[in-house]
């Protein structure tokens, strides 16, 4: 039986499980340390014992774009990238998307469990319920320009919703945190659809109560007009709710550690979600898809695959929507994708880019250059092609992204806030710049 300790109130727990311990040689001191070692790392404030002399600041790690560094704890999202295993709570990927709707999902990611039937009754009413817009927030988007991307609009709406919801800087205040979370998950397709709807010059499509989550996306988008009768494909609203689970969390990645570092300042969610959709505005994140799909429209027909081969071996382009930063085997996220395709094409028509992307993905599984650098089709490469298909324009790609990442970014921000060892983020940096310099007298050349 494992050793006791006396926990909060006197209860008895169990003491936690020691791994290990690393024992480090300091070879410009002979000095040795004894690092405990717990879920597979070390505590980067236990480095600071290692040092030239008692003045000395003690050893850092120096690890930019976090490569191989854990910034947090998180009972979220699992990855195992070499396996290609995608959970959300423990939950695979494969299991959830298409047997549970995106809303049961968000769920799952902000508290942690699946919702029972009183429970989805509840929130799927405080999120259909929020879904609305205040007026003044549609004439803040009038200002936006004709042309104004809709990804810009999205940032600057989210942190204009701040001005709006000023309670929302309580952020320990459970009820009203709560009440932040079912608005900004319930706004995200309105404010999405509001920003569609500017940049093609047609009114706004108010959300309904009666529809559905994705439902109300596509209705929002694509109704004509108020006096013209319109019913989303069921199968598109399928898919969509579909890809909206699979996009719902990925761990700690680029926008969801600007989440996390503008909520450790304790700043209100919306300014918080629009730093991470900020984040997520960049080609190398959000963008991703909308590559694919340029790519794949250059290349025009399968016949000219070999040659945009030739030039990704030749190093003189990258092949979009292969590999992936995580993932050292397949991304089970694109396995998905790839089943639900013809559903959407047997609606919509089939994608003429959809036969070179398979074309693609064939010619390069059968090549080394790509097996031997685990180079396989991520989630981007096929959920472009489904989007277009559906009628979304490309400017919209990275925006249909960030509407089912809010759930994820929320469940992260939470759990952050509630974490105790997590304090404002503020990393070290290694200075190579002058050392100390004096400003010269006037006059005097320096």
């Amino acid at each position: 039986m494992p050793p006791r300790t006396r926990g909060p109130r006197g209860r008895s727990v169990a003491k936690p499980k020691k791994e290990s311990a690393l024992s480090v040689l300091d070879q410009r001191t002979g000095r040795s340390y004894t690092l405990p070692v717990q879920q597979g790392s070390i505590h980067a404030p236990d480095l600071r014992q290692i040092r030239r002399s008692e003045t000395d600041f003690g050893l850092l790690s120096y690890d930019p774009s976090f490569q191989n560094t854990a910034a947090c704890k998180s009972s979220i999202t699992y990855i195992d990238g070499g396996a290609g295993i995608l959970r959300y709570r423990g939950y695979p990927i494969d299991e959830l998307a298409g047997h549970r709707s995106y809303l049961e999902v968000a769920y799952l990611l902000v508290y942690g469990h699946l919702p029972n039937k009183n429970e989805l009754g509840d929130w799927l009413h405080n999120i259909t319920y929020h879904t609305m817009l205040h007026e003044n927030v549609k004439k803040f988007m009038d200002g936006f320009h004709h042309d104004a991307h809709p990804m810009g609009m999205l940032v600057g709406t989210l942190a204009g919703l701040s001005t709006f919801y000023p309670e929302a800087k309580q952020i320990h205040d459970e009820p009203v945190r709560q009440r932040q979370i079912h608005r900004l998950i319930a706004k995200m397709p309105t404010i999405a659809a509001f920003a569609f709807r500017h940049s093609i010059g047609m009114a706004y499509i108010y959300p309904s109560n009666d529809l559905g989550y994705a439902e109300n996306l596509l209705t929002m988008m694509h109704r004509p007009s108020w006096t013209t009768g319109y019913t989303p494909d069921p199968v598109l609203s399928k898919v969509l709710d579909i890809l909206f689970v699979l996009h719902a969390d990925h761990e700690q990645n680029c926008s969801t550690l600007a989440m996390r570092t503008v909520g450790s300042s304790h700043a209100d969610p919306y300014t918080c979600a629009a730093a991470a959709a900020a984040a997520l505005y960049g080609p190398l994140h959000g963008g991703a898809n909308e590559q694919v799909v340029a790519m794949l429209r250059e290349v025009g027909s399968r016949d000219r695959i070999p040659r945009l081969i030739r030039q990704v071996k030749a190093g003189k382009r990258l092949l979009m929507g292969f590999g992936h930063r995580i993932y050292k085997n397949r991304d089970p996220r694109a396995e998905i994708i790839k089943k639900v395709a013809p559903e959407v094409f047997q609606v919509t028509g089939r994608n003429p880019l959809i036969d070179i992307a398979l074309e693609l993905e064939k010619v390069a599984e059968s090549d080394d250059y790509f097996i031997k650098r685990h180079l396989y089709p991520n989630v981007d490469f096929y959920s472009g092609i489904i989007y277009q298909s559906m009628g979304f324009p490309v400017d919209m790609f990275p925006v249909l992204f960030a509407i089912p990442r809010m759930s994820g970014w929320l469940a992260q921000w939470q759990e952050m806030l509630l974490d105790p060892d997590q304090k404002i983020s503020r990393p070290r940096q290694l200075y190579t710049g002058s050392g100390l310099r004096h400003v010269p007298r006037s006059g005097t050349p320096d």
